[in-house]
């Protein structure tokens, strides 16, 4: 006997594509399914972060050694293989629009293939309501119509719409009074067009991140300027200056150069063996007693570097090192934004030996896997939750790095006076009749735009999203903890205020808390869609 279940998948970004790929993998014969996909961008696979249509000038993160994505079931080459490279360029950084016209292309092949057993309808449209009927399941509205019943609906949106905090509020409602501006720095072509109107002006930039290094690039590349012997040439398009902030006021570090280089930070399998078991451990321990835990299993391996690259450093060193981070992460640095910049690049350059920091973050990095496959099934108490994840996001100034050659190009840009850092660190910002005034008394610190590059927290509390304020204000979806994401069961079953909710998954950075280090690429294609899939077959069998 066939069993028929009907499943929608409301987001089709690459968390979505992982999914579908995962239940494909997982499917068994006996079981017949009928598979409605909802998105509304034309790019089914690349969802907004990874747009085929955006600039080339946003890069990934990571150098295309390291894009491993686990193959799909059906026979698609590797992104390298996909664009033709060779080993000479797999230090490079692939854009942004490459890997999303590479998962678009991976899409297409999932869905030409087929799956036997397996229909698939597209709809490109905004779910905008989800509604449950106790007798026969979940109903979708979108545009209008309603579409179902379902009976396992997943919720793969990403980064759902969200209130703007009570700065940014305020920055609005002043642009829309007066000759101003306060623009996102996605979609990158509204910041583009805006920026037509900001040559031999001054605009700042919210935030240090990785967003905020997309932005610089596209007020100075992005408007005709060119880097050639180690030096910037503008084009005269681009805004006079260009003063980024942040709450602590520290640039990213770039990642490693080369693999070689890389290779210096590796834990061993003994040293990644004994930090599972600690952060087993630690998801038992309140939150201090959690970050205690872990600091145990980073010691060794960070005293082990650093005395392979001649670094001496004591033991004391590198646990206060760690204890300032549990308690206030970035208090360790006391050198200004520019010299941190510096000594980033050098360490990544492998032309300076690495500090605390950098190896401490480096190895944190190549243990993100294991961090996720060990949280995510689990159950944390609520403190121990907050303290792993402040822990996790403070680390990834280091863990989530940029190319070198995009750090090395914003060093160019300081020291030809194009980006200024002096109001990097958390200024007190005034409004004023033509804009906002960075810092006080210094009329060169005035500025007629804002570019936001903050990513929003996924606090729920906070989602403007129809479908998701909805869900919440009915009770179905529930946040697992202060300023964090909603409440799941480890296969991403969504627990409401009633209790688990039959056929409704979420999956992604939504449920920040219940899973950990959701800002990945690989997490979007790990264990997290093969435990839904698993799930969906499992429910399906009974």
């Amino acid at each position: 006997m066939v069993q028929d279940i009907r499943i929608a998948v409301i987001g089709m970004g690459p968390r979505g594509l992982g999914a579908i790929e995962a239940l494909f993998a997982t499917l068994t014969d006996g079981i017949s399914v009928t598979l409605d996909l909802f998105d509304p961008r034309p790019c089914p696979g690349a969802g907004p972060n990874f747009s085929p249509s955006q600039n080339s000038l946003n890069l990934l993160n990571l150098p295309l050694r390291a894009v491993d994505l686990p193959s799909p079931p059906r026979n698609f080459p590797s992104l390298a293989e996909w664009l033709g490279q060779d080993k000479k360029a797999m230090e490079t950084y692939p854009s942004r629009a490459q890997l999303g016209s590479y998962l678009t292309g991976r899409f297409a092949n999932l869905v030409e293939a087929g799956q036997a057993g397996v229909t698939i309808s597209q709809h490109q449209l905004a779910a905008d309501q989800l509604l449950r009927d106790a007798a026969d399941g979940w109903w979708i509205r979108a545009a209008g119509a309603r579409h179902g019943p379902y009976d396992e609906v997943l919720l793969a949106q990403g980064q759902p719409a969200t209130a703007p905090d009570q700065q940014l509020a305020k920055w609005h409602e002043h642009a829309r009074c007066g000759v101003r501006d306060v623009v996102s720095v996605y979609p990158d072509h509204e910041l583009l067009d805006a920026a037509s109107g900001w040559a031999g002006k001054v605009v700042a930039v919210r935030g240090m991140g990785l967003a905020t290094l997309d932005a610089i690039r596209l007020l100075t590349l992005g408007q005709g300027g060119k880097f050639r012997d180690g030096e910037y040439l503008p084009s005269g398009r681009e805004p006079l200056r260009i003063l980024p902030f942040s709450l602590n006021g520290l640039p990213p570090y770039p990642k490693p150069e080369t693999l070689a280089i890389d290779a210096r930070f590796a834990p061993s399998r003994e040293e990644t063996g004994s930090f599972c078991a600690a952060l087993r451990r630690a998801i038992d321990l309140p939150g201090e007693g959690a970050i205690e835990a872990l600091c145990e299993a980073i010691v060794p391996p960070v005293i082990r570097v650093l005395e392979s690259q001649s670094v001496d450093l004591s033991e004391h060193e590198i646990r206060s090192w760690l204890a300032c981070e549990q308690n206030a992460p970035g208090e360790q640095e006391v050198r200004g934004p520019v010299d941190v910049l510096r000594a980033g690049i050098a360490m990544a350059a492998g032309e300076t030996p690495p500090d605390i920091g950098y190896t401490i973050g480096q190895i944190w990095r190549k243990w993100q896997n294991e961090l996720r496959e060990v949280y995510n099934p689990s159950a944390p108490r609520p403190g121990t939750i907050s303290a792993l994840i402040a822990f996790d996001e403070g680390l990834k100034r280091y863990s989530y790095g940029p190319p070198l050659s995009t750090m090395t190009e914003l060093l160019t840009l300081v020291e030809a006076g194009r980006v200024d850092l002096r109001a990097a660190n958390d200024p007190d910002i005034l409004m004023t009749r033509d804009g906002w005034q960075l810092v006080e008394e210094d009329e060169t610190a005035r500025v007629v735009a804002i570019v936001d590059a903050v990513l929003p927290t996924p606090q729920l509390g906070q989602m403007t999203d129809p479908l998701i304020a909805a869900l919440r204000d009915s009770g179905d979806l529930t946040a697992i903890g202060p300023k964090l994401g909603v409440k799941l069961r480890p296969d991403g079953g969504v627990i409401g205020r009633a209790g688990p909710l039959p056929g409704l998954s979420l999956l992604g950075r939504l449920g920040l808390g219940s899973v950990i280090a959701v800002d990945s690429l690989h997490d979007c294609f790990g264990a997290a869609a093969d435990r839904w899939a698993a799930g969906v077959v499992s429910r399906a069998l009974r």
